[in-house]
């Protein structure tokens, strides 16, 4: 089995250049098209539809009005392969066009992580198994909720 995620994009060759340029991931050639790029490894393929697909998926009446602003209701975590990746990920993205959400942090289950936005405001997360040296994983704390 093999996960594909696509998101709905404004640019799709400058979310494609993004996306190679912060994490080095090839592009699949083989998918692409005039509304349609993708990068694409041996376990996932991420894609970026262009605003007609929406139609083309029989999904227009649910094209936001103002894309900037919709709900994150998914996103996408790319695990790397150590923190310095992921401090390293999290450095560029400014610079690629993107912005840092939550800076690197380590998680309540050990990760260390950062919190990222693509130039057109898509969240996503890069991540790695492991916590630099010294850091330990912190209590699990909840924001108060309203009653």
């Amino acid at each position: 089995m093999k996960l594909f995620v696509n998101l709905f994009c404004t640019d799709i060759a400058a979310q494609l250049a993004f996306y190679q340029a912060l994490l080095g991931l090839p592009e699949d050639s083989h998918s692409r098209s005039p509304i349609y790029r993708a990068v694409e490894t041996e376990h996932f393929q991420f894609g970026f539809h262009a605003p007609p697909a929406y139609g083309v998926l029989q999904l227009a009446d649910r094209q936001p009005a103002d894309p900037a602003s919709a709900p994150v209701t998914a996103y996408a975590t790319f695990m790397l392969d150590n923190p310095a990746e992921v401090n390293a990920a999290a450095d560029r993205t400014a610079a690629l066009g993107g912005r840092i959400v939550k800076g690197p942090y380590a998680t309540y289950y050990g990760q260390w992580q950062a919190v990222l936005a693509d130039p057109e405001g898509h969240v996503f997360r890069v991540s790695t198994g492991t916590l630099p040296a010294g850091v330990e994983a912190p209590a699990l704390t909840l924001p108060a909720t309203a009653s």
